[in-house]
């Protein structure tokens, strides 16, 4: 077992009896191929929730001083996180992501940049537009369906694939990406309230 399997197993055993996770639509998260995961974001433990309980390896992007802390420099690439520099435009991390989704893994983005403190979901920064058109991959819309309240169920969608083969074809902008992804994750959230 590897690294990123152990803290998987290990967050999860942690997590689940607090959290009792209701998880929907595993049966159409694809097997196989690059994929985008696009999620809303309510709470600090979104990425290791929706990171564990994706039936396959999610890479995520971290803020770069994680990268230079003692202890996490060499703990954090092995549980697939990459650095990405907060407040600029990082060509380095888009490029690493891009190539992530080409090489058919699984990438796990909040499109919304920082956490919805109303739990409102917010309008989605194209980055998640362009990721999706430049990755060769689909995009999962995600739901995180709160609170995170102890032993109440916190709810995990995952939506549909989106093909983007449309959206490449008529050189669609990012920002309409963008905007068509945010519309599935509402409507993920409109249903499982």
């Amino acid at each position: 077992m590897n690294l990123y399997q152990f803290a998987k197993t290990a967050v999860y055993a942690a997590l689940a009896p607090i959290y009792r996770f209701d998880v929907r639509g595993l049966e159409d998260f694809p097997k196989e191929g690059g994929v985008l995961i696009c999620s809303n974001h309510i709470h600090a433990l979104d990425p290791p929730v929706v990171g564990i309980l994706a039936p396959r390896p999610v890479h995520f992007m971290a803020k770069e001083e994680l990268f230079n802390a003692p202890i996490l420099k060499n703990l954090i690439p092995k549980l697939n996180a990459f650095p990405v520099k907060r407040g600029m435009s990082d060509r380095e991390a888009m490029r690493k992501a891009i190539q992530l989704l080409k090489d058919g893994n699984v990438v796990g983005l909040f499109p919304e940049g920082t956490r919805s403190k109303d739990g409102v979901l917010k309008e989605g920064l194209a980055g998640a537009g362009f990721f999706a058109l430049r990755g060769d991959a689909v995009v999962v819309p995600t739901a995180v369906v709160g609170p995170y309240k102890p032993f109440k169920r916190l709810k995990v969608v995952y939506g549909k694939p989106m093909d983007m083969s449309s959206y490449r074809e008529s050189k669609a902008s990012a920002d309409v990406v963008t905007a068509a992804i945010m519309f599935e994750i509402q409507k993920l959230l409109d249903a499982n309230k």
